[in-house]
């Protein structure tokens, strides 16, 4: 019979436990920049080099997401180097086609270590050194803090366009909200633990965050420069914008009730089809030229009317009951502390 040797005996057993290797945790940073890049001209050097030296001064340490929305060319390339060159402080995620910046701004979050979220546009929109105040909101117990740009220096069309809009949102979230139109925005990371960004809802996330229950702070900014079209949009930007507008209404007056809002619609059609209903009728029956009901395109149109209306207020009645089956799983509301009796008030 063979003997083991020495080196067999203290050789460790196959079902012996041995000690699990824990991977270590990534460092948590104070900030992360996430910057969507839709366009090749993208000046990603600057917002970098910038938003960076303002953090630096700041005595806070960051991060740059650049996110990629399907675009190539020299920001592409400008932005490798710039990984290159200061490694893990400078990461990229491109994407193989476009998506939106809502896509971008998602999966830059889901990369992200910082405690908070600093949203920039591809170029330095608003001075750097705004962003020691905004910061200071949060400290201060903002959520989220979003700018307000003081003067404006764009055209005054682009001015004029902008004011409108902001008005109209205003008017509908009764809060005061003067520029959704900026991108760089501050903003804890609790925040999208309770968020849905999706689709154009990037410019809406003051919006949103608002009607969650976060202490949304607006800060008056310096306004530097602005990219984009200047002077009057295509029809589909305008038809886009009436509908990203209707569906803030929705989102933030009637996702818990929608029966209110169909309803409302479904009833004042029904109400119009049910009038004009009544003076054909009365013309039939009660004048004293009656007319005939056929060979008249109102009376089919009416009818038409009735019959969507009450469907319209069956779409109310079908939401109310999807709310109803999924209340427990729904929360309208945001908890910021709870003290039980045992508790002391920080």
């Amino acid at each position: 019979m063979s003997t083991p040797s020495a080196a067999t005996e203290n050789a460790p057993r196959a079902d012996a436990a041995s000690p699990r290797v824990v991977e270590p945790r990534p460092k948590e940073l104070d900030v992360s920049i996430i910057v969507p890049i839709q366009s090749a001209d993208a000046e990603v050097a600057d917002v970098v080099k910038s938003l960076g030296a303002e953090l630096d001064r700041a005595g806070r340490t960051w991060e740059c997401i650049l996110v990629f929305d399907g675009v190539r060319g020299a920001a592409y390339q400008t932005a490798v180097q710039l990984g290159a060159a200061r490694g893990d402080q400078v990461k990229i995620v491109s994407f193989t086609s476009a998506f939106g910046e809502s896509v971008c701004l998602s999966a830059g979050v889901e990369r992200s270590l910082g405690r908070v979220i600093l949203t920039s546009p591809p170029y330095v929109q608003v001075d750097p050194i705004e962003i020691g105040a905004m910061l200071q909101k949060i400290d201060e117990g903002a959520d989220f803090v979003t700018p307000w740009r003081r003067p404006r220096v764009d055209p005054w069309l682009n001015r004029l366009q902008s004011t409108l809009f902001n008005w109209i949102i205003r008017q509908i979230i009764q809060a005061d909200f003067h520029d959704l139109n900026c991108y760089l925005r501050a903003i804890r990371r609790v925040v999208f633990d309770d968020l849905a960004v999706y689709g154009d809802m990037y410019r809406f996330l003051p919006v949103i965050a608002h009607r969650q229950g976060f202490n949304v702070v607006e800060l008056p900014v310096r306004h530097l420069r602005e990219w984009g079209k200047t002077g009057i949009y295509g029809v589909g930007v305008y038809v886009r914008r009436f509908l990203d507008v209707l569906g803030v209404m929705f989102l933030t007056k009637f996702t818990h009730k929608p029966l209110r809002f169909f309803g409302a619609l479904g009833a004042l059609i029904v109400g119009l089809a049910s009038a004009v209903l009544a003076f054909i009728v009365w013309q039939k029956y009660f004048s004293v030229e009656p007319k005939s009901l056929y060979g008249r395109p109102v009376f089919v149109i009416a009818v038409l009317m009735l019959v969507l209306g009450v469907q319209i207020i069956g779409f109310g009645l079908l939401g109310e009951i999807i709310i109803y089956t999924q209340a427990r799983n729904l929360r309208g509301y945001r908890v910021d502390r709870v003290y039980d009796r045992d508790d002391e008030p920080e």
